[in-house]
């Protein structure tokens, strides 16, 4: 072997989120059954220190919004390891959890389930590392880290969800996205307004409106342009737009049916709240003005107009649209819930994203196995995670298809591998885990 070349593996995943985890998990299990001319070779990175998942957001007794039957592995293999089954039964939880009757694990139990899985996967992970370049050299890429170089076949951009503030608003202390709100809380340099104001008519707003209501003493202010919250659409019908199959109909429709879908099911993931919590938040205002002593403020039809963050305070300006009316609070923290939008394919591949297809919005045109259009000189595959919504529909951003998804992928990455296995058999190279005896190996 050619002391000189850096390892050669089948793909690199850069980000190691629930996405690609589950990919992890699936080339695993692929390698157990498949011959050597077929098993995969991977590497993934992490620039955060451990795994974690939205950690900031893992208020107390919250709990997930998707059933634990999709989790990594059920729906493309029920007997894996990596259940949620298996992990409470591993946890001498699983007879409780069954007496809960409930579909849906707390949000804390489904992070620990996570991490359980992360510790255990085989498939090598960087944590601690940034990509800083990727390259396409000819025949392979080149994907350079904190650690070095390592020559890729196919690569897997699972660099999730950014989030999203509204145009005109900075971070500072007292002003921040709630993906970081247990640890932004935790770390506020006073509170002395005794206030507190949630932007957002979503799950994760009422959420942090219910939190801040019961941890702290302070008034409350919820704002949003929605009259009211809006119950999120769990019923079995609407939620077949989360079935594998429904990827298959959604990516074969034209963009006008794609469109139309995307709005008629907008509730059962966008600016939706959970019918039960509504029903709380309404009592506990309800209560309050039943007993005259106000905490909790719900603002409907209401939008920010001014921000000013200070040492000692956050001042906002919010107006209500149908009587004009304004009013001027001031806050120890405005925390806004507005959402999150997917990273771009030039954050995590930089020049190299130059090479790639867009449509006329800007978004990665992909084919039906979530692989990106590349310019014709670069004949490795490169999947997205995430970043699909517009081609393969609402699950690209949620856990729903994280299991089927990997095994399409896993699939994918196989035949490539047996294409590149038959190329070095007849050129007379012997290729043993993925890295070439002679020359330059990776060739498809």
């Amino acid at each position: 072997m050619c002391s000189d070349l850096s390892p050669l593996v089948d793909v690199v995943g850069i980000g190691f989120g629930p996405s690609n985890l589950g990919l992890a998990i699936a080339i695993e299990e692929h390698n157990l059954t498949a011959g050597p001319q077929q098993a995969v070779t991977a590497k993934f990175f992490e620039k955060k220190d451990a795994f974690g998942w939205h950690s900031g957001m893992l208020l107390p007794g919250t709990t997930m919004q998707v059933s634990f039957l999709k989790d990594l592995a059920t729906q493309r293999n029920a007997r894996s390891e990596y259940t949620f089954l298996n992990y409470l039964t591993e946890r001498g939880r699983l007879t409780h959890f069954i007496n809960r009757q409930d579909f849906f694990p707390l949000r804390a139990e489904f992070h620990d389930y996570l991490c359980w899985a992360a510790d255990r996967v085989r498939i090598p992970v960087e944590y601690s590392t940034d990509v800083t370049a990727v390259r396409w050299d000819g025949d392979h890429f080149e994907v350079v880290s904190d650690s070095g170089v390592v020559r890729a076949r196919n690569l897997v951009l699972g660099g999730g969800l950014r989030a999203k503030l509204p145009a005109g608003v900075t971070a500072g202390p007292r002003v921040f996205h709630n993906h970081r709100m247990l640890h932004h809380f935790a770390d506020l340099p006073s509170r002395s307004n005794g206030r507190y104001a949630v932007i957002g008519a979503g799950q994760s707003a009422a959420e942090v409106a219910a939190y801040l209501h019961d941890e702290t003493d302070a008034d409350v202010h919820a704002v949003f342009a929605k009259y009211g919250y809006t119950p999120a659409d769990d019923s079995p019908y609407a939620n077949r737009i989360f079935d594998p199959e429904a990827v298959d109909e959604y990516f074969a429709a034209g963009d006008g049916w794609r469109e139309r879908l995307l709005q008629y099911h907008r509730s059962t993931n966008y600016s939706a709240v959970d019918p039960e919590l509504i029903q709380d938040l309404y009592q506990r205002e309800y209560t309050e003005h039943v007993n005259g002593h106000r905490r909790l403020f719900v603002h409907g039809a209401t939008e920010l107009v001014d921000i000013v963050e200070g040492a000692d305070s956050v001042r906002i300006r919010v107006a209500h649209r149908l009587t004009g009316t304004e009013t001027e609070l001031d806050c120890d923290a405005v925390v806004f819930a507005t959402g999150f939008e997917p990273t771009p394919l030039s954050d995590m591949l930089g020049d190299l994203a130059e090479s790639c297809g867009e449509d006329r919005h800007g978004r990665p045109v992909l084919d039906r196995l979530y692989r990106v259009q590349t310019a014709d000189d670069i004949t490795g595959d490169i999947f997205v995670q995430g970043n699909s919504e517009h081609t393969h529909g609402l699950t690209s951003t949620l856990l729903s298809n994280v299991a089927v998804r990997s095994g399409e992928i896993v699939r994918a990455l196989a035949e490539n591998r047996s294409l590149v296995a038959a190329s070095a058999v007849s050129n007379g190279f012997a290729d043993i885990a993925g890295e070439p005896l002679s020359g330059r190996d990776g060739h498809r």
